[in-house]
């Protein structure tokens, strides 16, 4: 296991910055994980470190540099190092989408097997709904960042998607934008994510009040708009939209909406148990992804989801069962189905444990068998 930063929460630094440098450990603590026995770790953190504090000491910009490109440099390090350092008397080596051109060139010349990890959808499908939306809303341009990557990097994923012998996706909709950019159907495997039954669960709600949640970078990608849109047209009584994330929004874009809905900022993985268990609802109207990890805690927290098939939605839910699948951009749907949620709160209770049921179904475990299944 080759990566940039891990953090070991049990061990006697953990201890010290919990006591002497809290928010050091709280941002660190995100990165937990302890190597299991048997595997061999190997970490290359200055360049990650560098970049978490210059992100969050406000720096970045004085160097002319935004969040995307720091991950992209911190990316092309990490490859390079594995390319050089850690593919001798290997049989096969697994990468990540942004971070394998330069292992998987090196590791072809050695007759390396290359596995890749593409969790969201190819970036041309990607970037044709990130034009079309910039096209309806003009406005909003500036926060659809796929529009913005240079060449290289387009260049870049070109070049692993190629190399790569087998690619490793997490939907249905991830495969068909790989079909469409021509990429051969025997080199792809769907194999959904695991929902963290373990550590999310069902919590009495604790308050009577109709509340849709949304978790996640709220932002035109993940179709926040047509939510925002949709929630102030129904103007329901005794009822909240809850939105939880970093806001993607141009200046000031939110400010009509302001009244409209209750937002939280980015908080703690950790503490995201309490949020779902306020909803009534989980609304997720995304038009790009590849599978939202938030759709699986969700449903692990027994509540039903409101979402898109390129959310993935169609790959974990059955229309109606857990919850609801509409199209994209589609304000209208998005509307009666919130609507119906308001309406008919004993059925929708019934789905939150149907869905709580499905996410047991869909382990974790189950994932590392389909993918050990499909490497061995």
């Amino acid at each position: 296991m080759v990566t940039t930063l891990t953090y070991n929460p049990q061990s006697r630094l953990a201890s010290t910055l919990q006591r002497l440098v809290t928010p050091l450990h709280r941002e660190l603590s995100r990165r937990s994980w302890i190597a299991p026995p048997g595997v061999s770790l190997h970490t290359y953190p200055s360049r990650e470190i560098l970049r978490i504090a210059l992100m969050r000491l406000g720096w970045s910009r004085r160097f002319g540099q935004n969040p995307q490109s720091l991950v992209d440099w911190m990316y092309a390090d990490l490859d390079a190092k594995v390319a050089r350092n850690h593919l001798d008397n290997l049989t096969g080596v697994y990468a990540y989408e942004d971070g394998a051109a330069a292992t998987f060139t090196q590791a072809k010349a050695k007759g390396i097997t290359c596995y890749y990890d593409l969790p969201i959808v190819y970036y041309r499908h990607s970037q044709r709904l990130q034009a079309e939306e910039a096209e309806t809303f003009p406005e909003l341009a500036p926060a659809l960042l796929s529009l913005q990557e240079p060449q290289w990097k387009r260049d870049r994923k070109d070049k692993e998607i190629h190399l790569a012998d087998y690619i490793i996706v997490p939907s249905s909709i991830v495969k068909q934008s790989l079909l469409d950019a021509q990429i051969p159907e025997a080199k792809i495997a769907v194999i959904p994510f695991g929902a963290p039954v373990d550590y999310f669960h069902p919590q009495p709600k604790p308050d009577q009040q109709f509340r849709a949640l949304f978790v996640g970078r709220l932002g035109p990608r993940k179709g926040a708009h047509y939510l925002l849109q949709a929630w102030q047209d129904l103007n329901l009584p005794n009822s909240e939209l809850l939105c939880v994330g970093f806001n993607e929004f141009p200046s000031s874009w939110l400010t009509p909406y302001r009244d409209s809905f209750r937002y939280i900022p980015s908080v703690p993985h950790t503490t995201l148990n309490q949020y779902y268990s306020q909803a009534s609802v989980f609304v997720f109207p995304s038009l790009i992804e590849g599978l939202a990890l938030v759709l699986l805690e969700a449903m692990a927290c027994g509540i039903p989801i409101i979402t898109t098939p390129n959310a993935g939605g169609t790959d974990i839910i059955t229309d109606g069962v857990e919850g609801f699948i509409i199209p994209i951009r589609d304000t209208e749907a998005l509307t009666a189905k919130l609507d119906w949620c308001y309406t008919h709160p004993e059925e929708l209770a019934e789905m939150g444990k149907a869905a709580r049921r499905k996410a047991e179904t869909l382990t974790w475990a189950l994932y590392r068998q389909r993918l050990q299944s499909r490497i061995f």
